[in-house]
């Protein structure tokens, strides 16, 4: 801090109080003041709680106030810490244990993972009760991180207050449930109620592996069930089900003022609706979730397996008859996951199914495999698999250590719990530094007969540029009416429910932690993919000009993002934020309200519209 931010700090300590004021803020804001442009305190600046103001909060919440050290804080010399980092770095449960790190450890030119000073392990609503009002009163940017697993770097921030929720794990099922306040409106149904530091493991354990039921969820294991439901979330099997903040029946939140609510559709409605999509992080705390749970079916399956044209001619004819195919045969609720088309001329087949078996599937692939093998131009880098399962074992631990141990990859740490697993394709993103990365919803006009020509010719000149795929789970049209009612009264943006798919690309490198040994990533190389991402991206959007992008997968530097990420919505998120946090204590860059604020969260710059 330089003489005259000190100085500016000094004049302005003695008048807080009178700031705080709810009677001269009314006036300010009468007259057009600027007052309210203020500064939250970092370490250091007047005003940043001294020792026993901390300790006193950690009293108040029984000694679970942690100082925050990052494992790579001291690498200089024999740190086991450290030692123990670099050893379990490309371990996802290792790093949610850890609240020092995040599951991407940074994004080119946008930001790194720096930790918070403090923080609060919450393992009940009122220890996040006391963090939020500790963080109100004192000034303090607060950060809330369950699973950490934000691209954005939203679950982290240097000179903060974290509220890791890690610890509230717990998982309950229900035969009958009913949101509290809508006995009489609401029939009773199954559920399962989640506490916001689980992930999607926990939750399918104890739904599907245990319970036989399932729940909608995210499609990487050690994602938080909180985070995903506040951004929208998809999984393999959303095409089915709908958006996995459709099936949130019921939230308990701590608000900007200290309270918990607990809301659902008859109480709070408007909050509940702003939680379902609006984004983590900006509206309140959550600490526990209810989702609806559904009748599982028999099998679930996948299909792999790569193709590769030898020719560009040959490779646009390959994307204009696979895009056919999905239009003819996938285009429904059995299919979700992706087609991902390369550089070099590759298409690679990684798609799920559910409600059909092995034969069954085997069936609807067999035109357009036949159709492949009829042309000498493409040879089957990697021959097509179709594979089922029963559904019951799609989380199943000891069912894949068994029967396909390949697939998994384990929590490797001593006592660690045995069904907390990943899927081994998704390792390669733990501890990721990103280099660049879109996203956009493709509206299922691009099908039709009149427009596929467009799409197949924007795909192919994109490929030339950077490979991207096509996530069809995560575009909603094509499913049922009553997975699509439901996504429907949610927050996120409209656009997802007349997509049907989510075009994604993307880049990244090896984790990248400051002070991290050996982390010495390639900026020149990382920023000349970012420009290529962004030429394929754009060239792309040419056939889908002003698709909204999902608010988890999308842009760091993305232009006009509130109606990129939540469209039409925008404006009655807003009006949630005012109502429930007036003061903006809940900062998110790019989240609801965020354009009052700079970029770090730290200087208020104006009163949110």
């Amino acid at each position: 801090m330089n003489r005259r931010d000190c100085l500016k700090a000094a004049l302005t300590l003695p008048l807080l109080p009178l700031l705080a004021s709810p009677a001269l803020r009314v006036a300010q804001a009468a007259a057009g003041s600027l007052s309210r442009v203020y500064k939250r305190v970092r370490p250091g600046d007047p005003g940043w709680p001294g020792p026993a103001q901390w300790g006193r909060l950690n009293e108040a919440i029984d000694g679970r106030l942690q100082r925050v050290r990052s494992p790579f804080e001291d690498c200089s010399g024999n740190d086991a810490a450290c030692r123990e980092a670099i050893a379990q770095i490309k371990n996802p449960y290792y790093i949610g244990d850890e609240p020092a790190l995040t599951q991407t450890s940074g994004w080119v030119d946008a930001w790194m993972s720096r930790p918070s000073v403090y923080a609060v392990a919450a393992k009940n609503a009122s220890d996040v009760v006391a963090a939020v009002n500790f963080a109100r009163e004192h000034h303090l940017r607060l950060v809330v991180k369950g699973g950490g697993h934000s691209y954005q770097g939203t679950s982290d921030a240097p000179d903060s207050l974290l509220v890791w929720t890690r610890h509230m794990n717990a998982v309950s099922l229900h035969d009958a449930f009913v949101p509290q306040g809508c006995a009489g409106n609401l029939a009773p149904q199954p559920a399962v109620t989640v506490e916001a530091g689980a992930m999607w493991i926990d939750a399918y354990d104890a739904v599907t592996t245990q319970a036989g039921r399932y729940v909608q969820g995210g499609g990487c294991t050690t994602v938080g069930v909180a985070g995903l439901i506040q951004s929208g979330g998809f999984g393999s099997f959303s095409k089915n089900y709908g958006s996995a903040s459709g099936g949130l029946l019921e939230a308990e939140v701590v608000t900007a003022d200290g309270q918990v609510r607990v809301v659902n559709a008859c109480q709070h409605p408007e909050l509940f609706w702003g939680l379902k999509g609006g984004g983590g992080g900006s509206l309140g705390v959550v600490t526990r979730l209810t989702l609806r749970t559904h009748e599982l079916p028999e099998m679930f399956g996948a299909v792999f397996g790569a193709i590769q044209a030898d020719s560009d001619k040959a490779y646009r004819a390959l994307i204009a008859r696979a895009i056919a195919f999905y239009h003819e045969a996938l285009f429904n609720p059995h299919w979700g996951e992706q087609l991902v088309f390369r550089r070099d001329n590759t298409l690679r087949l990684a798609m799920v199914f559910q409600g059909l078996d092995q034969a069954g599937a085997e069936k609807v692939w067999a035109p357009f495999l036949a159709w492949v093998r009829e042309r000498k131009e493409y040879r089957f880098t990697d021959e097509v698999h179709v594979i089922a399962l029963p559904a019951r074992h799609f989380w199943d631990a000891e069912f894949f250590r068994q029967h396909a141990p390949q697939l998994i990859v384990s929590d490797s740490r001593p006592g660690a719990p045995r069904d907390h697993i990943l899927w081994a394709g998704d390792q390669g993103q733990v501890g990721q530094f990103i280099h660049g990365y879109r996203s956009a919803w493709l509206p299922q006009s691009l099908l039709s007969d009149g427009r596929q020509a467009a799409l197949v010719d924007a795909l192919f000149e994109a490929t030339r540029h950077w490979g991207l795929s096509l996530h069809f789970n995560k575009g909603l049209a094509g499913a049922p009416a009553d997975a699509l009612a439901r996504s429907r009264d949610t927050a996120m943006n409209p656009g997802a429910l007349d997509a049907f798919a989510l075009a994604i690309t993307g880049s990244e490198g090896d984790p990248a932690f400051p002070g991290m040994p050996g982390a010495k990533p390639d900026l020149a190389d990382a920023r000349s993919e970012a420009a290529r991402i962004d030429q394929s991206m754009d060239t792309l959007l040419k056939a889908a000009s002003g698709a909204g992008s999902y608010v988890s997968e999308s842009n760091y530097f993305e232009r006009d993002w509130q109606t990129s990420f939540w469209g039409s919505n925008y404006p009655r998120l807003a009006a949630v934020k005012r109502k429930y946090d007036p003061e903006g204590l809940f900062f998110v860059r790019h989240g609801v309200g965020s354009e009052a604020w700079s970029e770090d969260g730290f200087t208020r710059l104006h009163d949110a519209g």
